[in-house]
């Protein structure tokens, strides 16, 4: 089984290592400094106690790869459309791509059923190029919970859980979904495969949704965040609005707000990774985390005065920082794709 990891970080070296070591065909494609570190003395794991090396093939150029069964897309959301014409070589007539992001995948509306069947949405996948060019009927849903870092070049850290759960849109256990669900099985990790993968999606950006655009303003950890009462208050409402958005196009969350919270609380001093990213001078996921929860909402003409304000402000924080440049939706922007 040939799997290439796209945007090899800490989540992707993570994958890498232990696909490696259940005996896939891996390779990764990475740069910089990483990279370098990786070509020179592998790819190590640190579990715990434990510390596991692998060997994998590691390029800056996917052409010199081939064609894939699988490729596995762990860069973050809004860097995908750059790099679509040099995955172009991984791609064959069979090859599935699992989109392991946070937030809105590029696919949302593929074989989902009623008025936004076959929509792009513009805040995640600009002109629908994600959706024509990787190729919507490829796609497998994937959400990842672990977390990882990247402790030195070439040496991923392992912090806690190993949780992927998987899915078709169709919603279908096709033979494809089942053999990557397998083999991430054999290799030490949970891979649920689900039928209605959106749920698990929604699920996971209920809380991305306000509590990293919060933190990246606020410089809060998600115990501090969800303890305070003007924050929790603000978690509480923008959450609500997402609700109701999700709810709209057939969501069900199978928890409510107050336990949603109440376990990022538990989570303590975690620093998000838009407030990772704003103190490490890195790009932030406002379009995959927060717009496009406000283009949802504009399509469903369901008001969102609180994500508003903090998308905003949040927006403009990145802005000086030289951090985003994409844009709040004025109206509603999904396509539906020719």
């Amino acid at each position: 089984m040939k799997i290439c990891i796209y945007g090899a970080g800490a989540i992707g070296g993570y994958l890498g290592v232990q696909l490696a070591r259940a005996g896939a065909d891996i390779s990764l494609v990475a740069r910089g400094a990483h990279l370098a570190a990786m070509r020179e003395r592998g790819l190590t794991l640190l579990m715990g106690d434990e510390e596991h090396t692998v060997q994998p093939r590691c390029t800056d150029n996917a052409a010199e790869l081939g064609v894939q069964d699988y490729v596995i897309i762990t860069l973050k959301a809004h860097s995908i459309t750059g790099v679509i014409e040099k995955m172009q070589p991984l791609l064959g007539p069979k090859t599935r791509i699992i989109t392991a992001i946070n937030g809105i995948p590029y696919w949302y509306f593929y074989k989902h059923g009623g008025a936004y069947e076959n929509s792009t949405l513009e805040s995640i996948d600009p002109g629908g190029r994600q959706w024509r060019e990787l190729g919507a009927e490829r796609a497998i849903g994937c959400i990842v919970y672990p977390a990882t870092e990247i402790e030195a070049p070439g040496v991923i850290r392992h912090v806690y859980g190993n949780n992927f759960p998987l899915g078709e849109p169709s919603g279908e256990i096709t033979s494809d979904v089942q053999r990557l669900a397998d083999l991430f099985v054999h290799a030490g990790m949970k891979a649920p495969v689900l039928d209605r993968i959106r749920d698990e999606i929604w699920l996971k950006l209920w809380g991305n949704v306000c509590f990293n655009p919060i933190s990246a303003l606020s410089h809060a950890t998600l115990d501090v965040i969800c303890t305070d009462p003007a924050t929790r208050a603000l978690s509480r409402a923008i959450m609500l609005e997402t609700q109701n958005i999700a709810e709209s196009f057939g969501v069900k969350f199978r928890v409510d707000v107050e336990r949603r919270i109440e376990g990022a609380r538990k989570v303590g001093a975690h620093k998000t990774s838009m407030l990772q990213d704003l103190e490490r001078g890195r790009p932030m996921e406002i379009d995959p985390l927060v717009t496009v929860v406000q283009e949802m909402g504009r399509l469903t003409g369901i008001a969102t005065p609180a994500l508003d304000s903090v998308l905003a402000l949040v927006a403009q924080r990145a802005r000086i920082a030289g951090l985003y440049d994409g844009a709040t939706v004025s109206g509603g922007l999904a396509r539906a794709v020719a």
